[in-house]
């Protein structure tokens, strides 16, 4: 019997305490109609992004007390993906979320898992799959609980977000 690997959306519905995403990539999901829409300077349809199914979710976890913090590690100079999330990060912040900007250089010798994934309540870890160009990887997500590779999430995690900066006080 094949158990179904849970979505971020349920995982972080279900965080007791916290639930921290790692990003590592330059580029997500360029077809993200978010993304298309910032990209053609279409705002009115930009807006919208604030009511967003996801945003209440932060809303609803916050509200109960769950920590959810966001460490994106970035190239600099950032690329245009990277740019759009810079711009559109007031709206997750407003919604509950802490996010920190971790220029790659700072990096380097940090212990870090090979994917981005989501921590929750540092017992779990939800490794996301993409592929070259930044889409949903056929393999998708991988849930583990494995101690050994939680600690390294957590401990990669915890040292980026210790190094990061705010994003009021990150410059793009």
């Amino acid at each position: 019997m094949t158990t179904a690997v849970p979505s971020p959306v349920d995982l972080v519905r279900g965080a007791r305490h916290t639930a921290y995403h790692l990003e590592m990539r330059d580029g997500y999901m360029r077809s993200d109609p978010w993304f298309v829409a910032w990209r053609e300077g279409r705002s009115e349809d930009f807006q919208q992004r604030k009511t967003r199914p996801w945003l209440d979710l932060i809303r609803e976890v916050t509200a109960r007390g769950v920590e959810v913090r966001r460490l994106r590690i970035v190239s600099e100079p950032v690329s245009e993906y990277i740019r759009f999330e810079y711009e559109t990060t007031a709206s997750n912040i407003e919604a509950g979320e802490r996010i920190r900007w971790l220029p790659r250089r700072r990096a380097s010798d940090l212990a870090l898992p090979g994917n981005d994934c989501w921590i929750i309540d540092g017992e779990t870890v939800l490794f996301n799959h993409f592929t070259g160009e930044g889409e949903v990887s056929p393999e998708g997500k991988e849930l583990t609980t494995d101690p050994a590779v939680v600690k390294l999430c957590v401990t990669g995690f915890d040292s980026g977000w210790e190094r990061g900066i705010d994003h009021e006080e990150y410059r793009i």
